[in-house]
């Protein structure tokens, strides 16, 4: 057998069955119901999303390369295209026998509908899938929450988090969320928890190392949304350093030791500062 298929063949039935545990497990009683539970939330949707999405990949590329010897990169190449199809192909399966085992659900009103009637069917499952090309960046992104920002939290003495919180998903017991409509709900689901996450990390960071707004009013604007901070908190722009330091003096070391960006809750609550009014233009 070809070695794409060879990969591609032992990739599927791996992750269909898969799948197909994960469905049988609330059946098994109080002890299935506590595993699907932790397999819900960070650190056991970690290990999902891995077994689903990277582990696939990365095994992919190493079988490439050894079962293609003599050309190591167009090995890799395959391998890693071979695990994508086979990624692909148990998305659409699984959207399949979902919904047919949910088909009572298929005649009441579907996201899918409406999107396919707004946009056309072709450019809403398109763009779908084009979508599906970000999800390396955020399993990359998962993983530097993990390694990254940890040490921070005892170096510099940054917030903790309880990642549970932020990065679960829960849409699937959503009434009525079936088949096509479940699986991207669930990807948007775990996505925008751990940006989230990774958000709130970088609000401490920024602030931390440096809190001066922006020249650009527009990129303040834009920015603090996101960054509260750069709002009316860090140094203006046309202002000097003794002014950042006289910031940092005034907002480090942290309430009770944790240096949280500036407008965090539990600085608000602790004190209320108040807020300089940006003199940058």
């Amino acid at each position: 057998m070809p070695p794409f298929l060879t990969i591609a063949l032992t990739t599927l039935p791996a992750l269909l069955f898969a799948a197909g545990m994960l469905h049988l497990l609330p059946r098994l009683g109080p002890p299935g119901k506590a595993i699907t539970a932790w397999l819900a939330h960070a650190p056991g949707l970690d290990l999902i999303i891995t077994y689903f999405t990277a582990a696939p990949m990365i095994l992919g590329l190493i079988a490439g390369v050894q079962l293609h010897p003599g050309s190591p990169w167009l090995g890799a190449l395959l391998g890693f295209v071979a695990a994508v199809c086979a990624q692909a192909a148990t998305i659409i399966l699984w959207t399949i026998c979902h919904e047919l085992a949910n088909r009572k659900h298929l005649k009441e009103p579907r996201i899918v509908h409406v999107l396919n009637r707004a946009v056309g069917p072709f450019n809403n499952h398109a763009a779908l899938w084009w979508s599906a090309l970000a999800v390396p960046v955020f399993w990359i992104i998962r993983v530097a929450e993990y390694i990254v920002y940890p040490p921070l939290t005892w170096l510099i003495k940054l917030p903790k988090y309880n990642d549970a919180e932020w990065v679960n998903v829960s849409r699937h017991k959503f009434d009525g969320l079936v088949g096509h409509d479940l699986i991207w709900c669930l990807y948007c689901d775990w996505m925008t928890g751990l940006w989230s996450l990774g958000s709130e990390m970088l609000r401490n960071i920024e602030s931390f190392w440096c809190p001066i707004r922006f020249h650009s009013t527009n990129k303040c604007e834009n920015c603090k949304h996101d960054f509260p901070d750069v709002e009316d908190r860090w140094a203006p722009a046309n202002s000097g350093m003794a002014e950042v330091v006289r910031r940092l003096e005034a907002h480090y070391p942290g309430p009770e030791g944790e240096n949280s960006w500036w407008g965090h809750p539990t600085r608000l609550s602790v004190s209320a500062p108040k807020k300089d009014k940006p003199t940058d233009e």
